[in-house]
């Protein structure tokens, strides 16, 4: 259905912009998604959104109205309104001419095929949510089967996370567990367990990936904990040549993903 709201008061609006706080996303079991480009990604990946905000009286994206029509075939509300009252919705003064709220998506660790995918990224305590956005956008490029999210990472369906992942968010399964359950789950198969450490003289580049591989990334300041990296099958570090010890969180998890995907496209 197609239908306009000009009203700053109107409910629909305000139970709409909720969805930015994480409480509220949490219970409705929905997020946003902001711009043409995500969300036409997000089509390609079978993800529709329950309803699509635009900017009436603009000229229209011929990718726009694709998108409209299989949002409309599907059941689902085209919402036209002002440019001041999606920047209400986005949180931006210069808000994207769509936005659209989208169902949560995140898989069982029980329901997850690990010989699906070479790659696997694993995020532990992840608190930035940039960072994890650009993790889930690392997997896509490396054609990682997903993200798990060990312990208490920041939500990856926050406005912030869905918009650094560029359309990841779509395409990469997201597993929200705690580290022991994970590693219960890891050891009833094939899987070798990667994390990246000082404590070690292994050079990332020297040692040998075995696919499924499960790369995991610490938390931005404390990094990996001691029970973590012990319970890992190997542990590699990174050459820092300069005055810093250590890489941002994502930029190590992206050096890290592509030296595995070259190992295992050289073999």
């Amino acid at each position: 259905m197609r239908r306009e709201i000009t009203g700053f008061s109107n409910p629909l609006l305000k139970e709409v912009r909720s969805l930015r706080e994480k409480k509220l996303r949490k219970r409705a079991g929905k997020f946003l998604a902001e711009g043409l480009r995500i969300m036409t990604e997000a089509r390609d990946a079978g993800f529709l959104p329950e309803m699509l905000f635009r900017v009436r009286d603009r000229e229209v994206h011929a990718l726009e109205i694709a998108l409209e029509s299989a949002v409309l075939s599907a059941g689902g509300d085209i919402i036209e309104t002002t440019a001041e009252i999606m920047s209400k919705l986005s949180g931006k003064d210069n808000p994207q001419a769509v936005v659209g709220v989208y169902r949560d998506h995140g898989t069982a660790l029980a329901e997850i095929d690990r010989t699906s995918a070479p790659i696997w990224l694993i995020a532990q305590a992840m608190r930035d949510p940039g960072n994890l956005g650009t993790m889930l956008r690392t997997g896509d490029a490396v054609g990682a089967g997903g993200l798990f999210l060990i312990d208490d990472c920041t939500d990856p369906f926050s406005v912030e996370s869905v918009r650094a992942s560029m359309g990841a968010i779509f395409t990469q399964k997201i597993v929200q567990c705690r580290w022991t359950e994970f590693v219960e789950w890891l050891r009833r198969g094939d899987g070798q367990l990667v994390g990246t450490s000082l404590q070690t003289d292994t050079d990332y580049q020297a040692a040998t990936y075995v696919a499924p591989c499960f790369i995991v990334t610490g938390n931005e300041a404390q990094g990996l904990p001691e029970e973590y990296e012990a319970a890992c099958d190997l542990l590699v570090k990174m050459p820092m040549r300069g005055k810093a010890d250590s890489l941002n969180a994502a930029v190590a998890t992206a050096v890290m993903a592509y030296e595995v995907l070259n190992q295992f496209r050289r073999n």
